[in-house]
Parts: structure tokens; C-alpha cells; sequence
């Protein structure tokens, strides 16, 4: 993690990730953390690491425009726990179904 980092969600970046409802950018931001749990259990780090940081990214651009600090509050608490789970020593006792179970409920609220 500690190269320069470029955008990866350019389009997004620029405004269009706001214009989105909240489950919906939580259900993206679990797409990015599914692949890399994947690609985890694959043994492909390059990749998975990759796809956390996509993650991260889109969970900046969540946290960037909150104001109520209950939800500012979830989504920094979500950001240390993944930082935590795929680079730090998982004090937090995360798991794969933990990190699947969590972002299944705004897969299926965005589908609803």
C-alpha cells in the first residue's frame, strides 16, 4: 500500500458516486470486497489486494460527503476493519462470512 495510489473509479470520482443511493454504493463497495476475499481464497494476493483497494476507494468516496455522525461514525469503523482484516492482524476477529454477511444486506436492499 505504500506506492502512490491512482483512481481507479475516475468517473465516479468526478461526481457521479454521490448521485447514488447509499445501499447502492455499499453494495459496489461489497462487489470490490467479494472479489478480493476471491481472489484471496484463490491464493492470487496481486489481485485481491487490487480489488481492496478499489474497496477503500469507494468507501472514501462514501465517507468524503457524510455529515450525520452515526453514518460517518459505520463507515470509518467498516474502513479500519477492512484495513485491518486484509493488511493489518485481524485484531478485530473479522472473517470472510463476517465481510459477506455484512454487505449481503445492501446487495439485496439495492436490488429491492
Amino acid at each position: 500500500m505504500g506506492e502512490a495510489m491512482s483512481i481507479q473509479h475516475k468517473e465516479l470520482a468526478e461526481g457521479r458516486w454521490n448521485e447514488m443511493p447509499f445501499c447502492e454504493q455499499m453494495a459496489n463497495i461489497g462487489s470490490e470486497v467479494s472479489r478480493a476475499l476471491n481472489w484471496r481464497k484463490k491464493g492470487r494476493a496481486e489481485f485481491s489486494q487490487k480489488a481492496v483497494c478499489r474497496a477503500l476507494e469507494l468507501l472514501d468516496l462514501t465517507i468524503c460527503p457524510v455529515k450525520e455522525y452515526s453514518r460517518l461514525k459505520e463507515l470509518l469503523r467498516v474502513k479500519e476493519c477492512l484495513v485491518d482484516f486484509f493488511y493489518g492482524s485481524n485484531e478485530f476477529s473479522s472473517s470472510e462470512a463476517l465481510w459477506r454477511g455484512y454487505f449481503d444486506h445492501f446487495n439485496y436492499a439495492a436490488r429491492r
